[in-house]
């Protein structure tokens, strides 16, 4: 039998064992400081969310032993990762290389929910606003990061793209996005 041709690539195993072990305080301070310096650069991304602009979203990658709870608080977001399960007007549940993919326009949020490879629960709407704010700011989390990292840029983009190759994820965005 062979395999489906759009099957999603696996969440590194490494990284599942690292994140069961690491503290979660310093991730979520971390990741709440990159997503303040995205909505720095990318104001319409938060201010598009319209009334959904302080809803709690639970995003889920199934793959990982962690959630990440984002409230986007009027543009100042905030994101706290917690090891069990956490309540949110929205849940976003999939593999790590779905969620990625949607954030770079790799992939198509209808056929990754028509495949069930994506779960929302909760307000759609909610889940709808959040990720037609993100397809029009037309992240790229690698570009995003490398602002920030100064004169660590080069080497930091040539890590993401090593990483990128080795576990199939997508870490930037493509250049032809939306390709599945």
């Amino acid at each position: 039998m062979s395999e489906p041709q759009n099957q999603l690539p696996h969440c590194p195993v490494a990284l599942a064992a690292a994140l069961r072990v690491l503290p979660l305080a310093p991730l979520s301070l971390s990741l709440t400081v990159f997503s303040r310096k995205i909505a720095k650069n990318n104001p319409g991304l938060f201010q598009r969310l319209g009334e959904y602009d302080r809803t709690d979203f639970v995003l889920d990658p199934v793959d990982l032993p962690i959630v990440m709870c984002l409230n986007p608080n009027r543009g100042q977001p905030k994101v706290k990762l917690t090891r069990r399960s956490a309540l949110g007007t929205a849940r976003i549940s999939g593999p790590l290389a779905a969620l990625l993919g949607l954030v770079h326009g790799a992939f198509d949020g209808d056929a990754l929910f028509f495949s069930r490879d994506l779960v929302i629960e909760g307000d759609t709407g909610a889940a709808l606003a959040l990720r037609n704010a993100i397809d029009d700011a037309e992240l790229d989390l690698a570009q995003e990061a490398g602002v920030l990292s100064g004169p660590f840029a080069r080497p930091l983009h040539q890590l993401i793209a090593l990483a990128e190759r080795r576990t199939g994820l997508c870490l930037t965005r493509p250049e032809d996005a939306t390709i599945w």
